[in-house]
């Protein structure tokens, strides 16, 4: 789960960490009444969910309260990346002598922290990555033995902060460890964390992602876990399903996640476009199924649902009754293309059937015909 700006910054500020002064503001009325509180002059910042914002026009100065009033009624009605903008963080100007890039986050291959570090802040850390690998500085953190003053040693040498910093650098990188162990994070980023002109080290962005899985530790988080999902995957979500959205008009539901993923392969390699990765799991019964079905039929992108299903602890009459029932509250007609092997398989296709339901044997047949209605066949 993603924070906002503002969320992570809060954070940051309470273990320590400098931030610029700052407000955040819901409608135009109150930028103008926070630029007056920071001296007439401040930076515009949408709180959106996706990154580049500067690039997508969603960071901007002004000089004046009537300027900011005119920039933020040109953000609420822009869109940042596809994403509306609710709110915007009104923050005082800094003067910049140099910024840098610092992250903890997770090294999944070798099961621990890594601690990176640039002198090249601002940079898309992917970007940088690619042009100037020898820029990037890695420390893999024992999580039993954590932060270490060497750490932040290395780090300031490296970018060229001298023995005065040591200190300053030491508490910035053990905060952002407290930050990463006490909220189960997956990422704390700042970039850039800069050198103001007065040598003063502060955030002047941040990103902190928390991992979904903890939330249930974190009551505190609540209300927010479900802002990134589209209404779809909300309702997925809730129901304890996997579904992500695509880009394909091939709906797409299956049970198990790695037979839900060789179908999307095998609807590529046949020239179809999958609209989704939806697996209701294993023993998944009647009502589960008709909620998954009614995503599909109601989603506006997909033009035909393929159901691809092995039927082990997983009934087929148990899945054919949930399309039925999907069909009938929703009233929505699309081509659906079912394939099903197993448990009571002879059942769910006389039920299918009734309901004028092809069921096929052979997954690459059904996934032809599912393609076949898609080009208007």
């Amino acid at each position: 789960m993603r924070l906002f700006e503002y969320e992570a910054k809060e954070i940051a500020k309470k273990y320590g960490i400098p931030v610029p002064r700052g407000y955040i503001a819901s409608s135009v009325d109150e930028v103008k009444k926070y630029v007056q509180l920071l001296g007439g002059r401040a930076v515009l910042k949408s709180q959106v969910l996706v990154g580049r914002r500067g690039l997508a026009g969603g960071i901007l100065f002004a000089s004046s309260p009537e300027e900011a009033a005119e920039l933020a009624k040109k953000l609420f009605s822009t869109l940042i990346r596809g994403e509306k903008v609710k709110k915007i963080l009104v923050e005082e100007q800094v003067c910049i002598d140099k910024e840098y890039y610092i992250s903890l986050t997770v090294d999944r291959g070798r099961r621990t922290i890594t601690l990176l570090a640039s002198s090249l802040g601002g940079v898309e850390i992917e970007e940088l990555v690619k042009k100037y690998p020898e820029k990037l500085i890695k420390i893999n953190i024992d999580p039993w033995n954590g932060v270490k003053t060497y750490m932040a040693r290395w780090i300031s040498d490296e970018l060229r902060l001298d023995k005065s910093y040591w200190s300053i650098m030491y508490d910035i990188i053990n905060s952002m460890w407290s930050i990463m162990n006490d909220l189960d994070a997956e990422l704390v980023e700042f970039n850039p964390l800069a050198r103001s002109c007065d040598g003063k080290i502060i955030a002047l962005d941040a990103k902190i992602i928390i991992d979904d899985n903890s939330l249930y530790r974190h009551p505190e988080f609540k209300e927010k876990m479900f802002r990134e999902l589209s209404k779809y995957e909300e309702l997925a979500k809730k129901n304890n399903f996997s579904y992500v959205e695509l880009n394909g008009d091939i709906g797409i539901m299956c049970n198990g996640a790695g037979l839900t993923m060789a179908t999307m392969d095998l609807v590529q390699k046949y020239g179809g476009n999958p609209a989704n990765f939806l697996d209701i799991g294993g023993g998944a019964r009647r009502e589960r199924v008709k909620t998954a079905m009614k995503i599909l039929l109601q989603h506006p992108r997909t033009k035909v649902i393929l159901v691809n299903i092995f039927g082990g602890i997983t009934r087929c009459d148990e899945v054919a009754l949930g399309i039925v029932d999907a069909i009938a509250e929703t009233k929505v007609s699309k081509p659906i293309v079912v394939r099903m092997l197993g448990t009571n398989e002879e059942l769910g296709r006389k039920i299918l059937e009734e309901h004028g339901i092809p069921m096929y044997t052979e997954l690459e047949e059904a996934i032809k015909k599912a393609i076949e209605y898609v080009r208007g066949g």
